[in-house]
């Protein structure tokens, strides 16, 4: 792409599109010339959203990214703005065909000898970091994670809320004073993380969650896989957790599955059940105690160089934005590719948000067995979804409509770029892990954390989550790094931004150049040299998915 292609204020992404993308604000009477092609602007087009090439008629095709996103609802004229009145959710039917499709990898020549500095497991998965990890196996239990983590969090070093216990000092002396509180300066102390007693030990993480008793048996089966997914997890070296006694999901099941996924387990466990313990207090005492004792055993553990393939990165868009499918999406997908060439581990999930793409993933799958799961598993998705009212094409939230993304099919397009252009070699259903080298589609809702959720479970080391309108999105065990559509958000929001594509939008920079600075921030973040900023907030957001119900 050259120069001039680059600096462009308005997109064509894909040849056989029939909509322009406007990549600055176009005033209404505006003339734009694409493609030797003149444009009249029939209303004002902001920065994101799209405008007509033709006139078209009620019922007519539209195309973005190359596949079918909507319908005309009434005719339009060439130069006016897409909008949900004039468009509606369109998207091609699809079906397993035999496609031979031909994947031609990227250059990673400038990789071929580079490594990241990781933690080698006993079961040979390599982990980005070293935490503990408690998990309650039913919700009567969040109440005793939480006194736990507050007293180990703040005695330990983990703490990230100082500056505000600080500043609400501040608020109260000046309130005891007599001073006014409305204009009393914020001035909030930088946190302190140079005070860990554990220096190799890079978090404690606690799962709270509201199930494990009361809803469905199914639900609670569902629950301890995912929990135990976390146990097995290569970025956890040790595990505390806390039982009633009484609720659905029992311990001996959690145990049960910890092993069925990995017969070989070996890391510390912990448990302590409160139906059994003298008191809620020695209960809790005893938590610390002995997980003091295990913090003591994993903070001898180093981290050592390993190979780009050990890295198993997930990808994902939250509060997305017109320009997610322009930068953010498609250089992520480049990083995408790059690692899947390098012999790493790509998850792409989100089915909901696969929706008009169905059938290039299909085509792009490896095997048939492949193909039918995951044409099996959209379709029981989507006929859940109706059954409660609603449906695929219900996806796109307020913030995401106001910002361009008018369909579902016009989301799911373009949050598909993350996932790159490599052939599908696997299809994960929710909380089944990730074991083939290349690129897995794992079914998760859209739901930003939900879908973390799964990710992680699915065996996902690192995330990179692009976002267009902002999201402080985490997760308690697999390190979330956010990447901005564009520059705009990336100096507004900046405390949880790590990484802007803007330059992508602006013209300074390629979708591949952009793709391989995210690789480099990747392999830095899994070394422990940068620690990304929803790992600096300890966002470490969980929620464990209830079939049907989440888009």
């Amino acid at each position: 792409m050259s120069q001039n292609e680059l600096k462009k204020i308005v997109i064509k992404l894909h040849p056989n599109d029939n909509v322009l993308v406007a990549l600055t604000d176009l005033e209404k009477g505006k003339t734009v010339v694409f493609e030797n092609e003149s444009f009249v602007m029939q209303d004002t087009i902001k920065a994101k959203h799209k405008f007509y090439r033709s006139d078209f008629k009620s019922g007519d095709e539209i195309f973005m990214y190359g596949v079918l996103v909507g319908k005309v609802e009434f005719d339009v004229t060439k130069g006016s703005l897409m909008t949900t009145d004039n468009l509606k959710h369109a998207a091609e039917p699809f079906a397993y065909r035999q496609y031979d499709y031909k994947w031609q990898k990227p250059n990673v020549l400038k990789y071929k000898n580079t490594t990241f500095n990781g933690f080698k497991r006993n079961d040979g998965r390599v982990g980005t970091a070293n935490y503990w990890l408690f998990v309650p196996t039913v919700f009567c239990e969040n109440r005793n994670l939480d006194v736990i983590k507050e007293a180990l969090h703040n005695e330990l070093g983990y703490s990230v809320s100082d500056k505000y216990t600080q500043f609400t000092h501040q608020v109260v002396e000046a309130y005891k004073n007599g001073l006014d509180i409305e204009n009393l300066g914020i001035d909030l102390m930088p946190t302190n993380t140079t005070n860990r007693l554990f220096k190799n030990v890079d978090g404690i993480k606690f799962l709270n969650h509201q199930g494990g008793c009361g809803g469905t048996r199914q639900d609670s089966a569902t629950l301890s896989s995912l929990l135990a997914s976390y146990a097995n997890h290569p970025n956890v070296a040790g595990i505390t957790v806390l039982s009633l006694g009484c609720q659905h999901l029992q311990v001996q099941d959690f145990k049960n599955d910890v092993l069925k996924q990995n017969p070989s387990f070996d890391k510390p466990l912990l448990i302590f059940e409160q139906q059994n313990a003298q008191s809620e207090e020695q209960l809790i005492a005893n938590a610390i105690q002995k997980t003091f004792l295990g913090l003591i055993e994993i903070n001898k553990l180093e981290r050592t160089p390993q190979p780009l393939s050990e890295l198993c990165i997930g990808v994902k868009c939250g509060a997305s934005d017109g320009f997610s499918g322009v930068s953010a999406n498609p250089a992520v997908g480049f990083t995408a590719d790059l690692l899947v060439a390098l012999g790493g581990k790509v998850l792409l999930a989100e089915f909901p948000e696969l929706c008009g793409v169905e059938q290039n993933l299909i085509d792009r799958c490896e095997t048939e067995e492949s193909a039918n799961k995951f044409i099996n598993l959209m379709r029981s998705y989507d006929d859940l979804a109706h059954k409660v009212g609603s449906g695929f094409h219900m996806n796109p939230s307020p913030g995401n409509i106001k910002d361009g993304l008018i369909t579902d099919a016009i989301k799911s397009a373009g949050a598909a770029k993350k996932g790159g252009t490599a052939p599908v070699v696997d299809v994960l259903d929710y909380t089944e892990l990730a074991t083939k080298p290349g690129l897995s589609l794992v079914c998760t809702p859209g739901n930003d954390v939900e879908a973390t959720t799964g990710k992680a479970a699915a065996g996902a080391t690192l995330i990179l989550f692009t976002t267009g309108l902002g999201t402080p999105t985490g997760n308690p065990v697999c390190p979330v790094i956010k990447v901005a559509t564009n520059s705009i958000l990336a100096t507004k929001m900046k405390d949880i931004i790590d990484i802007d594509c803007g330059p992508i939008i602006s013209g300074e920079k390629t979708i591949e150049e952009m793709g391989e600075a995210i690789l480099d921030y990747c392999i830095k973040a899994a070394s422990g040299e940068i620690i990304p900023k929803a790992v600096l907030l300890n966002q470490d957001d969980f929620i464990p998915w209830k079939r049907g119900v989440s888009l």
